[in-house]
C-alpha cells in the first residue's frame, strides 16, 4: 500500500474538480483521470486527516463492480493505460492504485439511490411521514427492516459543502425527462439486485447504494463515478444483522457513529480524529474489499 494521499498534484493535467474525495483531471475532450484520494467526508464535511489506503480500496472495489456490471450497462472505464497519461514513475508511485482513466460523459444531474433496507435518511423520513420520498410503507417497521422490495429514491446532486436532497420520482421526471427517468430507475434496480444477491454470498448485506450516470454524445446511458463502494453504499455483516438498531457496518457509518458522540455541530472545521478511529475506519474499508473481491 502506498503512503496516504490527502490531495493529488498533477501539474501537467488540468484540474477540473476537487471534490470531497475525488480529484478529476482533464486529459482531452474524450477522457479524464479520476484520482480517489484518502480524504473522507462525513455529514458533507471533509475530515482533516486522511484514512490510509482508502482511495486505493475505493478504486479497486469500484473497478471490480464496473467489471461485474458491464453486461447490464456500459461504463466509464477506458482502455488507456495510466502510464500513457502519467508518464512520470514518481507521480504514479504517489498515486498508487488510486487513479483511473475514464471516458468523458455528460453527467445526469441526479443521484440514483436504491434502498433495500430502512436506514439513514429513509428511516428518518419514514419516522416522520410513514413514507420514503413519497412512497408509502407499511406501518410499524423497525429501523434497518428489510423492505418488501428495493425502492428507487432519487436525490439531487449537491454542490460542494451542501447536502443532497431526496426528491420524488415525479421531480426526477421533470429534471431528466420521463423516458430517461424510467431507464435510470430500471437499470439502477437491476444493478442493485444483482449486487445484493452477490453480496449475500460473501456475507455482506448491501443495505442501500447510490449510482451516477452519464450520457455519451449519442445520448447513450453509462454508469460513471463510483459504484457499490464503501463510500456510496451501506455494507452490513450478514451474520450479525438484527432489525431494530443501526447495524455495524463496513463503511464510513462507523465514523459517523463516532462523530455523533461528539459535541460537534456538523459544520467545518471537522473535529480531529484520534489515530484509533482512523485505523479502525481504514480496517472497515479493507475488510469490505476483502470480503467482496477475494477469490
Amino acid at each position: 500500500m502506498s503512503a496516504s494521499l490527502f490531495e493529488s498534484n498533477l501539474p501537467h493535467l488540468e484540474l477540473l474538480y476537487r471534490g470531497k474525495v475525488r480529484d478529476v483531471y482533464g486529459i482531452d475532450e474524450e477522457r479524464m483521470l479520476i484520482v480517489a484520494s484518502d480524504r473522507l467526508s462525513a455529514f458533507d464535511v471533509i475530515m482533516a486527516k486522511p484514512i490510509p489506503g482508502k482511495g486505493e480500496v475505493l478504486t479497486r472495489v469500484a473497478n471490480f463492480w464496473f467489471d461485474r456490471t458491464k453486461h447490464l450497462i456500459p461504463n466509464q472505464l477506458s482502455d488507456t493505460p495510466l502510464e500513457e497519461i502519467v508518464p512520470d514513475p514518481e507521480q504514479r508511485a504517489i498515486l498508487g492504485q488510486r487513479a483511473t482513466v475514464v471516458k468523458r460523459f455528460q453527467p445526469l444531474p441526479i443521484e440514483a439511490v436504491v434502498r433495500g433496507y430502512l436506514i439513514g435518511s429513509g428511516w428518518k423520513d419514514y419516522q416522520a411521514t410513514g413514507q420514503i420520498c413519497g412512497i408509502e410503507l407499511p406501518a410499524g417497521l423497525p429501523q434497518a427492516a428489510a423492505l418488501e422490495s428495493p425502492l428507487f429514491t432519487p436525490a439531487t446532486k449537491a454542490e460542494m459543502g451542501d447536502h443532497d436532497e431526496n426528491i420524488n420520482f415525479d421531480q426526477m421526471r421533470e429534471t431528466v425527462g420521463e423516458e430517461m427517468a424510467e431507464k435510470v430507475k430500471t437499470i439502477s434496480l437491476r444493478i442493485y439486485k444483482e449486487a445484493a444477491d452477490y453480496g449475500k454470498t460473501r456475507g455482506i448485506i448491501i443495505a442501500d447504494t447510490k449510482f451516477e450516470f452519464g450520457l455519451d454524445q449519442d445520448g447513450g446511458l453509462h454508469l460513471i463515478d463510483e459504484v457499490l463502494t464503501p463510500d456510496s453504499s451501506r455494507f452490513w455483516p450478514a451474520d450479525t444483522y438484527q432489525p431494530g438498531t443501526s447495524p455495524p457496518s463496513f463503511d464510513k457509518q462507523f465514523l459517523r457513529d463516532y462523530l455523533e458522540t461528539l459535541d460537534w455541530d456538523k459544520t467545518p472545521p471537522a473535529p480531529e480524529l484520534p489515530d484509533e478511529i482512523i485505523n479502525q475506519t481504514a480496517a472497515k474499508y479493507a475488510e469490505a474489499e476483502q470480503r467482496l473481491t477475494s477469490s
